[in-house]
């Protein structure tokens, strides 16, 4: 079974916390997989991770950027681990089967959307009947990331 973190969006927006996430994963020699939920919300994800910070660089592709294994990060709407990942990142509510495939799950959402709020708990309250380990951060001042659950 995997480790899923649901990640409660509350001071910064998913531009600004994602890329800072990512970077964590990088640094720590893993690869991540995000799955978005339109090709469109991908292709602004794919600009976003590319200008998010002047001063950084974050590896990442898509398929249309070819050879998906020498991608730290890939970018995908579809359920797949082209590059090997541990780490699967799920924005946009999407929900996937193969979420024990993963190490680790990390689950963004809005939590200034009433209706992204409820899905969540809906998906937690899933994965937990499956028999993953969940746990609930929640963004603080700041953009820091307090373990709730």
């Amino acid at each position: 079974m995997s480790e899923i973190g649901f990640y409660h969006l509350r001071t910064s927006p998913l531009e600004k916390a994602l890329p800072r996430l990512l970077e964590k994963v990088v640094e720590g020699g893993r690869r991540a997989v995000v799955m978005a939920g339109s090709a469109e919300r991908m292709a602004w994800l794919d600009v976003t991770l590319w200008t998010y910070d002047p001063a950084s660089f974050l590896p990442h592709g898509t398929a249309r950027d070819g050879r998906p294994e020498r991608q730290p990060i890939y970018l995908t709407t579809t359920a797949e681990n082209p590059n090997g990942a541990d780490v699967l990142v799920l924005i946009d509510a999407v929900e996937t089967a193969p979420i024990a495939n993963f190490a680790r799950c990390v689950d963004m959402f809005d939590g200034g959307d009433p209706e992204a709020v409820e899905a969540a708990r809906r998906r937690w309250q899933a994965r937990k009947a499956e028999g993953h380990s969940v746990t609930y951060w929640q963004q603080e001042d700041g953009g820091r990331w307090e373990k709730k659950a």
